[in-house]
């Protein structure tokens, strides 16, 4: 109240405060705490007054406007009357592991994308294969959808039937020669963030890649799942002891052929 301190809620039992002026919160201080709830009650509500406020539709209008300007490829954003927008995003598919797709079903046609028919549910038999290396999508989204929403519109144009939580949707940027990552938020939407990058994909991009190791929740893995893996990195691993062995047999073959050769020198 006298200091104008603010913190998280869940910081309160960490912060040592020095309060040598009488107030209202420091007459209530006990040994026990710091910052009293009665005197942090109002910390969640400042947090979120930090927050920024929403573009208004004028806004909105004027950065479609300007982005618009920028296309070069007919792909367009087009504003609603009810203030959403809608937009392209390409995604990179850049997957490492193999994904589960039903066996023996044929490729989605118009007709079946029209009629919502989800060819995965049509058998119960399963297979793996890798998709190609950094391929491309192209997704027509609104600008609310959410990421966790563009994950399952991918798997489900591709007919996979991993779980989602098995994959992860980033931001790509490039800054002064390097390329960075950021993992998004399920509920990120990533029309918004190609809005206020503009239609530069080398500003900002999309990739789709396997969840990070850490956050992997590996119960959503069936057991033959699991021993894939197990297979992929015995092979992986098994492939590098092969390629160290060859490297170091050439630099041993050199050694001797530069030690024979110097044996007739003299000196």
């Amino acid at each position: 109240a006298d200091c104008r301190y603010t913190c998280h809620q869940e910081c309160r039992s960490l912060i040592q405060l020095d309060c040598r002026q009488p107030g209202q919160c420091q007459s209530q201080l006990s040994p026990e705490s710091t910052l009293l709830p009665p005197c942090s009650q109002n910390v969640t509500q400042t947090v979120e007054e930090e927050k920024p406020e929403p573009p208004t539709v004028q806004e909105i209008k004027q950065k479609i406007e300007k982005y618009n300007a920028k296309v070069t490829n007919c792909l367009l954003m087009k504003l609603n009357d009810d203030g959403t927008y809608t937009g392209f995003i390409k995604v990179h598919l850049k997957l490492r592991r193999p994904v589960t797709v039903p066996a023996g079903i044929r490729p989605q046609s118009i007709y079946d994308a029209l009629k919502e028919v989800n060819l995965a549910d049509m058998t119960d038999k399963r297979t793996s294969f890798y998709l190609p290396l950094d391929a491309v999508k192209q997704l027509h989204i609104s600008s609310t959808t959410t990421v966790s929403e563009v994950i399952q519109g991918l798997l489900k144009k591709f007919m996979v039937v991993d779980n989602p939580q098995k994959f992860a949707l980033f931001k790509e940027m490039r800054k002064d020669g390097q390329v960075l990552f950021q993992k998004l938020p399920l509920t990120e939407y990533p029309l918004y963030l190609r809005l206020l990058a503009g239609p530069d994909t080398d500003v900002l991009s999309f990739v789709l890649k396997e969840n990070e190791t850490g956050e992997v929740e590996w119960d959503a893995f069936s057991i033959p799942e699991l021993q894939n893996f197990l297979m992929i990195l015995d092979k992986e691993e098994k492939d590098k002891i092969q390629q160290v062995q060859r490297k170091y047999e050439k630099f041993k073959q050199r050694l001797q052929q530069t030690l024979k050769e110097a044996r007739g020198k003299p000196g």
